[in-house]
């Protein structure tokens, strides 16, 4: 059974990317009897299904020329589920006008439309409820240093 370098696949990865434009949120490998190699993929525009194919047969083909083709596993290239939190600050301005779910690191949360990012955080209209009245507090930037996990609201409206 062959052991998986994590940053031999990485590398392997970045190679597959090639032109496309994505980035890499996460590469596992699993430890288990059939090794599962799960990529998880976004990118600016978000990412779609011939994008994620083209990758995964592109990253097929350099693991089975580095491994041999008897190597064991299962090959996984995604994108984040909707509901997962926004993990890379490439993956924010893309939902620009949309609600946010911010848990912060002092433990409080804020939920607002992200106005604005930047490399360095976060501008959210935060919404609040005072007893049966909805009001919107001025705009206010966090970093991502102080961002503990954030969420696009899902809306069906």
């Amino acid at each position: 059974m062959a052991k998986f370098d994590r940053t031999l696949l990485l590398e392997m990865l970045h190679d597959a990317i090639g032109e496309i434009a994505v980035f890499v949120l996460d590469l596992t490998v699993s430890d288990s009897v059939m090794p599962k190699i799960t990529v998880i993929l976004d990118g600016p525009d978000g990412l779609g299904i011939n994008e994620c194919a083209t990758i995964s047969r592109r990253l097929n083909r350099r693991i089975e020329e580095h491994y041999g083709e008897d190597a064991t596993y299962s090959l996984e290239v995604t994108s984040p589920g909707a509901d997962q939190p926004l993990t890379d600050p490439r993956q924010y301005p893309r939902h620009i006008g949309r609600s946010l779910a911010l848990k912060l690191q002092n433990g409080t949360e804020k939920t607002g439309t992200l106005l604005n990012a930047t490399p360095e955080g976060v501008e959210i209209e935060e919404v609040i409820k005072v007893k049966t009245k909805k009001t919107t507090l001025p705009a206010a930037f966090y970093s991502f240093g102080d961002l503990k996990e954030a969420k696009v609201v899902i809306s069906f409206k």
